[in-house]
């Protein structure tokens, strides 16, 4: 194993940031598997394999993590300074949001969750603060570095409601105060900073040159902000007993939702341009096919409950078909090049 690198240590030096977008695709696809099990009970079975696995691939995963930082600060820094690489590093504190949620939902572990909540909450302010401070105060910023993986940071300020949301009625006094003020914190922050950078992600599709084939995969993270935020407001509204009126928060989540349906078509339409103009090869970037995705089916499928329209509900089932595609084949790829060690040379 890991055969065609010359040091074991290069794993740890060359251990991306983006690595744990592994663990938010696996555990959306976990929370997704269990929804769509009222359609074939055997699903249940998979979220629960799903949520058991991810348990294993994030501790996995943190001890190079951790290591990296410890061994190889400088390599660590110098990502964390990138402008593309930089947004990857939310991927670890999004990815305990997406546990909690799954210890809360499928696990039935409220304590664990919470732990899991809090801890993730903290990292995911820290690099939704930290990510863009140091884009806005350096001057190595180009037009060639926009992209969709900008929205990371933002999208994990969303996802904080999505499990926090559920911790409100089971906390109180001073506590439950600061898991409200959290919950909005983080969806409001994220969405409007979602919207802003939209506008710059548009205007570089529209007037630069096409992403490198390396990045295509991103542009899937666009359903991220839109699936979360759904799924996210509406947990929020409908576990703040302050609101009284939830219609109006709901509409707006449907609307939301009707918004990533013209994303997902777009997706696929370039997807399928660079599979058969440009060539898409591997790259950790294919993570990206499946948060974002499994994000928007879950908002399928929230938004189908709400209004009781069935049809949504089958286009997000047929959509969890494709995500499990994409999560099989991106984990398949991302087994045999870690395997051959092409994922830690330099």
């Amino acid at each position: 194993m890991l055969r065609d690198i010359e040091c074991k240590c290069q794993i740890i030096k060359n251990f991306a940031p983006s690595w744990f977008a592994s663990v938010m695709g696996t555990g959306i696809l976990a929370m997704t598997s269990l929804f769509y099990s009222r359609y074939i009970p055997l699903l249940k079975s998979i979220a629960y394999i799903l949520f058991y696995f991810n348990i294993i691939l994030f501790c996995i995963l943190l001890v190079p993590w951790i290591l990296r930082w410890i061994l190889f600060r400088k390599e660590a820094l110098k990502d964390l300074e990138h402008p593309v690489l930089s947004n990857f590093y939310a991927t670890i504190a999004i990815g305990m949001l997406v546990l909690a949620a799954d210890f809360i939902v499928i696990g039935k572990n409220m304590w664990i969750g919470e732990i899991f909540w809090f801890v993730g909450t903290l990292f995911t302010i820290f690099f939704g603060i930290l990510t863009p401070y140091l884009m806005f105060k350096g001057e190595h910023v180009r037009l060639d570095h926009i992209n969709p993986a900008w929205f990371i940071p933002p999208v994990g300020l969303i996802v904080i409601p999505i499990a926090g949301s559920l911790i409100i009625s089971h906390v109180s006094g001073i506590v439950q105060e600061s898991v409200i003020l959290l919950n909005y914190f983080g969806w409001g922050a994220g969405f409007f900073i979602y919207l802003a950078l939209l506008a710059i992600t548009m205007y570089r599709f529209i007037l630069h040159h096409p992403l490198p084939n390396i990045l295509a995969p991103t542009i899937w993270i666009n359903l991220g902000p839109i699936g979360a935020g759904t799924v996210a407001l509406a947990n929020l509204v409908k576990n703040s007993s302050f609101i009284t009126m939830q219609e109006p928060f709901f509409i707006f989540g449907l609307l939301f939702w009707g918004f990533g349906i013209w994303w997902v078509v777009m997706a696929i339409a370039m997807t399928l341009h660079y599979l058969k103009k440009l060539k898409l090869p591997y790259a950790m970037s294919w993570w990206a096919f499946t948060f974002p995705l499994g994000a928007y089916v879950a908002a399928s499928h929230t938004v189908s409950l709400l209004f009781k329209i069935q049809l949504i509900d089958y286009v997000g089932f047929a959509l969890y078909w494709l995500l499990f595609i994409f999560w099989l084949t991106t984990l398949g790829k991302t087994f045999i090049h870690a395997y051959h060690g092409t994922l830690f040379k330099d």
